[in-house]
């Protein structure tokens, strides 16, 4: 059982699904956990947002497909036009869990992804969780997603970009890199920073560990001698 169980009130959860057997289930499921609470359950995006108002859940835990929506229309309500959304937990649960919807839930502003497929106890997790660190986002497809996306948009990196991240790795500063490549180094900044946001990197660290994840940095060859290299 939870840690939290008998340490403050229970969660309160909000269910949402248009399928009786689903919400039937899981409210069993939360039932067995003493540190949550059902206190109501809807079948679309209306109903949920009504409840939410009325009932002030702390954790929501929504179906991605409704009949008239969505859960994202649901995350996205709650999180930006409530005075309590950044402190809810958003759980997103589907059947529908490949990375379109892993990302969308995350930019969404989800606190956990959980796909139809998991054993109800993963759910209770997630709605722990969410209810702990609701600006977090929990998910165990996310690291493959992320990944998967990366080895995508690497192929898109231009050969000057190519040229950029071999030197990066070779630890050169934004200046070094432009003395090298004869450019500016505003114009160096300014490639680094789509490496970054191709790579779906914060920082250099980030860039050249998805770099080499997705064998880009293995598969270059040395900077080019005509530019410098």
């Amino acid at each position: 059982m939870s840690d939290l169980a008998g340490a403050r009130a229970p969660i309160t959860v909000l269910l949402v699904d248009d399928h009786d057997l689903i919400r039937d289930g899981l409210t069993g499921a939360f039932g067995l956990e003493p540190a949550t609470r059902v206190v109501g359950a809807a079948k679309t995006v209306t109903e949920a947002l009504a409840l939410y108002d009325e009932l002030s859940p702390d954790v929501v835990v929504t179906d991605l497909q409704l009949p008239d929506g969505t859960g994202l229309d649901i995350v996205r309500t709650v999180r930006r036009e409530t005075a309590n959304g950044g402190d809810v937990g958003l759980v997103v649960l589907t059947m529908h869990s490949g990375d379109e919807q892993i990302f969308a839930s995350m930019e969404a502003g989800a606190s956990a992804f959980v796909g139809k497929d998991a054993p109800s106890t993963e759910v209770v997790k997630a709605a722990l969780h969410s209810a702990r660190s609701p600006r977090s986002f929990l998910c165990a497809a996310l690291a493959d997603a992320v990944l998967r996306r990366a080895q995508n948009t690497a192929s898109q990196l231009t050969t000057r970009e190519h040229d950029v991240l071999l030197l990066l790795a070779d630890g050169l500063s934004a200046a070094d890199i432009g003395a090298r490549l004869h450019l500016s180094e505003s114009t160096v900044k300014s490639h680094v920073a789509r490496i970054y946001q191709k790579l779906g990197a914060a920082n250099r660290a980030q860039a050249l560990v998805t770099a080499m994840r997705v064998g880009l940095l293995s598969s270059m060859q040395p900077v080019r001698k005509d530019l410098g290299g």
